[in-house]
């Protein structure tokens, strides 16, 4: 096998090798765009594991979670070329900073782990559910303030106020209503056990810098830290990175301050331009070989930078390592905004099919994926009221192009999604009449779903508005309104609709607004609550819903209409840059309006954060440009639907210049040949998760609807259960974590850490104790009889939960488990044994049991039992389930053909996954408790291979089957 350096030497170039290399204290990485950055990453990180660094001693930061899984793919590959087992990567940690502090806060204390995450939608619905209890009503009123204006500026000020490290005393100084109310936010949440993605860095760094021991201990064997794309970083992201780099012996950055885009949401591009300042012994490295775009687009996209950012950027000279035919660049200027519209379209149509040569020779026709139409902001509302988008989206619907609006709130301007809404707005006041639903279901309901029943229709109205308007008086009741959604789209008719993927995952983005509702409001049980959400999807129409942190697999084969913020990252083979006019690209200067005080942030203020600036303008329009592989389109119109002035050029646009580059509208590329469509295979598509497997393997179906389009299923009655039992657990081996509690301790250890959102405590829980308290005192009897039944585990061994990453083919799979380890005075290990938890119940015969399906629980134990024996050794040799609600442990197998058969059956999921493969698997048992039942017409149909899995080794009679989708699969009549 050859030696890591000539694993790299054959992988990389010259300057990505010696990056890669570079063994100095401080490394600064510049990367152009499109010269693999990432990839030098990871190639370091395999270096690093091949000279033997301790797998728990590398921390590696990415932007976003696919970013990660790029990332560990590469080192996987790398470690497997050398000759190295992959499996190390479970030791180490790739990923986003905030998921990285939320490990920490776990291992700082067990109750962190039970908390939910805030985004920034999530965080506005939870100011919204606790306006009157918060004093957000009188804010409101000393400032005349609209109700979303106030809701948005807190939500900002919030985030401005942990992202920049202000002490919440220095606010309270300046403004006591703003201060006051921040510092009473973060009671809240830590009461209602929320944590947002600001929050949970800044606790951990302020751990760190108090030198609290839990933290400490969780960052201790913390050597050499990575960050990437470090020109989006923070202020207290920096404080995080400076913190962990005085406990490690290397930090390597990498990033590109040409594509610094986040200004405006207090990223620092300073961090990286004055890196060489703060560390005057680093070494610097330039990646300038750009290996996405053709020649001509490097240079202009470079020419632009060095016109526009001059001494605020570092030159990096950017070179095309090559340029291949056909391939086109215009610059074109159209009298109307549909002129411009009509001839995108038609080029994407004139496009479609056409032959495009990969990297490595592969050719293919181009299909709607590799095209994008990307703009400065699509859901900004025109001077004729509608979305900037609107054009563009029509022509290509004229032309049935598949397109998808990946670009927040503009999902509503999607008709099925608009139906939605306005369906919901029905029930605002009451239960419509029948004349009421009959003339919206004409009229609106069924020129969109064609298949829609109005009889149902009829009834799901009656149904809810009964829910949601019935009168207040005893007990809260529990209406959740994703339920509301799928009785809608059942009565629709959504699954005997064939509607395309763009759609779907449209419907899906809906869906997934509903379940962040669902995230932080108890019940929807009052008209009140009720009209709030319906205000907070109005005002998602107009400001916008980032669907950045979905966890979506798939995009569709779908034309890409966004922001150019939301495509950050990503590369097509064809790129429109539309509406550049001067005024909308660059947009004018904004200067910060914000509530949080002005001299409580000056400095932010002074370095352009929180604003609007030419800079970051030439920014943007850089990284719009080097999105595009081989064709780009810049394009803008002088004349605006209802606009008053004729615009002129974007200054951007009159700087690109260059021999090819036309401002001919009519021709199309020299030398088009046609050839198959066969969409390219994008590695974000990949499954990530052993929830993501069994999804597939219980029915690809399911998958698809969850993990391709979106969809949330309804809440279940005690949502959140099983988590807190299992903190519970958690907390007892952190408290006791060398002599055994005994029952009355870790009853009340389960009562402390008890917490689920979705059942409302009783007002007398002494004297009249409801489905909470009953709940509470459940969990409570089962850790006492856990620790009465199981004193060993805490006498002789210590509990922990473990991160881990299984490289399979062409996927990495990550997770965390539960090790139950062994060790002697010395801290070696002697024992691991894998310990499965879940708060289910076996009965007196385990085997017997319908609700449990041995498949998925032994397939999980046998992957996390590979994953530890990987990192521990063979000191890793049982895997068990631990049936909480009656204490039953249940040995798995996990002999070595037990885990190549759990393996196995992971990498076909894999394959069939990315060929798109979602086949209906239907079994009567199974669709009746499956979460999507009401929008699957529960068809037979077959995988489009013949090859099967192996079947999974489980511990009870006939101990092995096949997963689901073919042990529970029978035919099923159509009708």
């Amino acid at each position: 096998m050859p030696e890591i350096d000539d694993v790299l030497a054959n992988n990389l170039t010259p300057a990505q090798v010696a990056a890669a290399c570079d063994d100095c204290r401080e490394v600064l990485c510049l990367a152009c765009a499109g010269s693999g950055k990432s990839r030098t990453l990871a190639f370091r990180i395999a270096r690093l594991l091949a000279n033997g660094a301790v797998p728990a001693s590398i921390v590696a930061f990415t932007f976003t979670d696919k970013a990660a899984e790029s990332i560990k793919l590469n080192v996987s590959r790398a470690l497997q070329a050398a000759g190295l087992d992959p499996s190390v990567l479970g030791a180490l940690y790739i990923g986003t900073i905030h998921s990285y502090c939320q490990y920490v806060l776990g291992e700082m204390d067990a109750r962190y782990r039970q908390f939910d995450v805030l985004d920034q939608n999530r965080l506005k619905l939870y100011l919204i559910s606790r306006y009157p209890s918060l004093g957000l009503h009188n804010l409101r009123n000393s400032r005349g303030a609209r109700y979303f204006q106030t809701i948005n500026e807190v939500a900002d000020a919030w985030s401005m106020l942990n992202d920049e490290m202000i002490d919440v005393n220095q606010v309270v100084a300046a403004d006591q209503d703003l201060g006051t109310l921040l510092g009473d936010l973060r009671t809240a949440l830590d009461a209602d056990e929320f944590i947002d993605f600001s929050l949970m860095i800044r606790l951990v760094v302020d751990a760190l810098q108090q030198n609290e021991a839990g933290a400490e201990r969780a960052v201790s064997e913390l050597q050499h830290l990575m960050v990437d794309e470090y020109q989006d970083v923070n202020p207290l992201q920096e404080t995080l990175i400076r913190e962990l780099h005085g406990r490690s012996s290397t930090l390597f950055v990498v990033g590109d301050d040409d594509q610094g885009i986040y200004a405006w949401r207090g990223a620092d591009v300073s961090n990286i331009l004055d890196f060489p300042s703060r560390y005057s012994q680093c070494s610097r490295h330039t990646l300038s070989t750009n290996f996405r775009s053709t020649s001509p687009i490097v240079q202009t996209a470079d020419s632009l930078a060095a016109a526009e950012l001059g001494a605020v950027r570092f030159g990096k000279n950017p070179q095309a390592h090559a340029t291949r035919d056909p391939r086109d660049y215009r610059l074109l200027w159209f009298d109307h905004r549909p002129d411009e519209a009509e001839w995108v379209a038609n080029r994407i149509e004139s496009l479609l099919g056409t032959a495009y040569e990969e990297g490595d020779g592969t050719i293919r026709g181009l299909t709607p994926a590799d095209f994008a139409i990307l703009m400065r902001s699509t859901r900004m509302e025109e001077n004729d009221g509608n979305p900037r988008h609107l054009a563009f989206s029509q022509a290509l619907e004229s032309r049935e192009i598949p397109y998808s609006l990946e670009a927040g709130g503009s999902v509503f301007d999607r008709a099925q999604v608009q139906v939605m809404r306005e369906t919901f707005e029905l029930l605002r006041d009451g239960s419509p009449t029948r004349a009421e639903a009959q003339t919206h279901f004409n009229n609106r309901a069924l020129p969109t779903f064609p298949n829609a029943e109005f009889n149902s229709f009829a009834q799901v109205l009656t149904r809810w508005g009964r829910e949601i308007h019935l009168p207040q008086g005893g007990p809260r009741r529990r209406v959740y309104p994703q339920q509301l959604v799928h009785d809608l789209l059942e009565s629709f008719h959504l699954a005997e609709t064939n509607f395309d993927d763009g759609v779907m995952q449209d419907i899906g983005i809906f869906s997934r607004m509903i379940q962040d509702v669902e995230t932080v409001y108890l019940s929807i049980d009052s008209a009140r609550r009720f009209q709030e959400i319906l205000n907070f999807l109005q005002n998602v129409a107009e400001t916008g819903y980032d669907t950045s942190t979905t966890d979506v697999l798939r995009r569709p084969d779908a034309v890409t209409v966004s922001t150019v913020h939301q495509m950050k990252g990503l590369e097509f083979p064809v790129v429109f840059v539309v509406d550049s006019e001067a005024g909308r690209f660059p947009k004018n200067r904004r200067s910060y309006s914000g509530w949080m005080p002005a001299n409580v942030i000056n400095a932010a203020l002074q370095r352009g954060a929180y604003q609007s600036t030419r800079d970051e303008e030439a920014r943007l329009f850089y990284t719009a440009i080097t999105r595009a592989e081989r064709y780009l389109y810049v394009t803008g119109a002088a004349n605006l639907p209802a606009g008053k002035r004729v615009r002129k050029q974007s200054p951007f646009s009159q700087r690109l210049t260059h021999p090819e580059i036309s401002n001919e509208p009519t021709a199309l590329p020299a030398d088009l040949t046609q050839a198959a469509p066969i969409r390219r295979i994008d590695e974000t598509i990949v499954p990530t998760s052993y929830s993501d497997i069994r999804y597939y393997l219980r029915c690809p179906k399911d998958y698809q609807l969850r993990k391709s389009f979106g969809f949330s299923p309804p809440v279940v009655d005690l949502f959140g259960y099983g988590l807190t039992v299992h903190a519970a657990i958690c907390k007892l081996h952190e408290l006791f974590p060398d002599n055994t509690p005994s029952r009355n301790d870790a009853a009340d250890v389960a009562r402390d850490v008890f917490h689920v959102k979705h059942v409302p405590q009783s007002n007398d829980p002494v004297n009249s104790p409801g489905p909470y308290e009953r709940a509470k005192e459940s969990a409570a009897a089962i850790a006492g009889q856990y620790a009465n039944s199981y004193g060993t585990d805490f006498a002789q061994r210590r509990q922990v939960e473990a991160r881990f990453e299984i490289p399979v083919k062409q996927a990495v799979i990550s997770g965390s488990i539960d090790l139950m380890l062994q060790e002697d005075e010395n801290g070696n290990i002697l024992d691991a044994a894998v310990i499965d938890f879940k708060a289910m119940e076996g009965g007196e015969d385990v085997e017997q049991n319908e609700d449990l399906s041995w498949t998925e629980l032994s397939l999980q134990v046998q992957l996390y039992a590979k994953a530890a024996r990987e990192v521990l050794g063979e000191n890793a040799r049982t895997g068990n389930v631990h049936l909480l609600k009656d204490n039953q442990r249940v040995e798995v197998p996990v002999s070595d053909d037990a885990l190549d058969a759990a393996v196995a059956n992971v990498e076909w999921s894999v394959d069939r996954i990315i060929a798109g493969d979602f086949p209906m698997r239907p079994h009567p048992q199974k669709c009746a408790a499956c979460d999507f039942k009401a929008l699957c017409p529960k068809q037979q149909e077959n995988f489009a291979t013949d090859e099967t899995p192996p079947p999974i080794h489980i511990p009870v009679a006939p101990n092995a089957k096949l997963a689901r989708a073919f042990d529970e699969f029978e035919q099923v009549e159509n009708g």
